[in-house]
């Protein structure tokens, strides 16, 4: 622990002078009586109602807005003026499922072996960055170390580290031998990688599911299916018996904490809405039943189309580093994602932007909203997916999603019009989180 101390405080120190010295026009704010003026050409302050504003000027003091004023009415004499009359002003986007301490690559598998958690949460410093800069300023993290997530995490909260709000599970609660524990090692070595969050049976998950709220979780994330990265044939329908699945979710409930579930096979996501899960991960194979399910336990969809576009196509690359058992996964679940998205979409469940993003490039996170559109959701609808609709689902609805007088001044901008081409997103002109400027081009 001591050791991870000193690494920790080495990489707030070294991450912090790296960041200065790579990005342009970085403002640091930590006056909380320092006022901004954000001059907006066009303006979706609020993406539920869909309206554009026009010629705003946005008034912030210290991490919050406290005025909207018509016009561009900035004045240099009382603080920064940040000009944004040309731009198209939204709030900071949220990605619902991230992993920000690792990146799928062809040493995926050997990175577990050789990385202290302290490294882990190095490597989670640099994509926190990238994340944040590609319009990102709240993301949730869903599986990691619990010691390199929940450092970072409040690294990033006290401001040594710069990175988006971070709403962290660390490790996900699963069974032995499932997804979500070590897989496809020597006996030896899978022992002594295996988190604390793997059990068996209801009273050892329960215990499971107290020992990450102890640790610092904010969510408990499990795994109620088989998935495609974990490096063992057992498919990818229901692990959890139905008791172990109500066990969890009515302890984590118990405790203040919603329950999400990473999951690919019908079986296992009717399971776990059944058992009065919150949201699903994924969703690859839901039916009808699963969709009346979500609508009746007014429960959350997490697509990640990213996730199954990616690895879909690495899969049948020539390039492919997958090991079998994953190529099997990722061809047979990747191509099914976009059509589950479009029925569950067209029958009305709500959506919530993720991007499953380390699966894929941290950075890239904005290439989902392509791939929402392309299964059927308007600009408008993807938008308020990453905004109103991931804030209301993670349970910070009074903080991110919408920019207003008392929000936190989490703030993006682009150049084109994104509800006329939500590609727009993948090109962030500017960020600001909690009033600093972290990018202005």
């Amino acid at each position: 622990m001591k050791r991870l101390g000193l690494a920790l405080a080495a990489l707030m120190a070294s991450a912090t002078a790296a960041f200065a010295q790579q990005t342009p026009a970085v403002t640091g704010m930590g006056d909380t009586q320092a006022t901004v003026f954000v001059e907006a050409g066009r303006l979706l302050a609020d993406p539920a109602t869909g309206v554009v504003q026009r010629g705003k000027t946005l008034v912030i003091r210290g991490n919050q807005v406290v005025e909207v004023r018509d016009g561009f009415v900035g004045d240099a004499s009382q603080g920064k003026v940040v000009d944004l009359r040309d731009a198209f002003v939204l709030p900071g986007l949220i990605d619902s499922h991230v992993h920000l301490t690792g990146q799928q690559s062809a040493s995926s598998r050997i990175d577990g072996l050789v990385q202290s958690d302290a490294d882990q949460a190095m490597v989670g410093a640099r994509y926190a960055r990238r994340t944040l800069l590609a319009g990102f300023t709240t993301v949730a993290d869903l599986g990691a170390s619990n010691e390199a997530i929940f450092a970072l995490r409040n690294a990033v909260r006290n401001g040594d580290v710069p990175g988006p709000r971070i709403i962290a599970s660390g490790s996900a609660v699963s069974i032995h031998g499932g997804h979500g524990d070590v897989n496809g090692y020597r006996e030896d070595i899978l022992h002594l990688m295996s988190p604390e969050s793997v059990c068996s049976g209801a009273e050892d998950c329960m215990r499971a599911v107290r020992t990450q709220v102890r640790s610092g979780a904010d969510i408990i994330k499990i795994t109620a299916t088989g998935g495609v990265l974990s490096n063992t044939a057992a498919g990818l329908n229901q692990q959890f018996s139905d008791a172990e699945l109500a066990a969890i979710v009515e302890s984590a409930h118990r405790m203040g904490r919603q329950v999400t579930a990473h999951a690919h096979g019908v079986d296992g996501i009717n399971a776990f809405l059944r058992a009065g899960g919150d949201s699903i991960e994924h969703g690859t194979y839901l039916d009808d039943q699963s969709i009346r399910l979500f609508k009746t336990n007014n429960a959350w969809l997490v697509p990640t189309l990213l996730a199954g576009d990616f690895v879909a196509r690495v899969a049948s690359s020539p390039n492919n580093f997958f090991t079998p058992a994953q190529t099997a996964k990722a061809l047979e679940a990747g191509p099914k994602m976009l059509d589950m998205a479009r029925r569950a979409h067209n029958a009305g469940v709500k959506i919530a932007f993720g991007t499953d993003s380390g699966v894929s490039a941290h950075g890239d996170n904005a290439q989902e909203f392509a791939l929402l559109v392309r299964a059927g959701l308007t600009p408008l609808e993807a938008i308020q997916a990453a905004t109103v609709g991931a804030a209301e689902h993670l349970k910070i609805a009074n903080e991110a999603g919408r920019i207003g007088v008392g929000r936190n001044a989490d703030i993006v901008a682009v150049a084109g019009d994104p509800l006329t081409d939500v590609t727009e997103l993948e090109r962030v002109k500017f960020v600001m989180r909690n009033g600093v400027v972290y990018r202005a081009d």
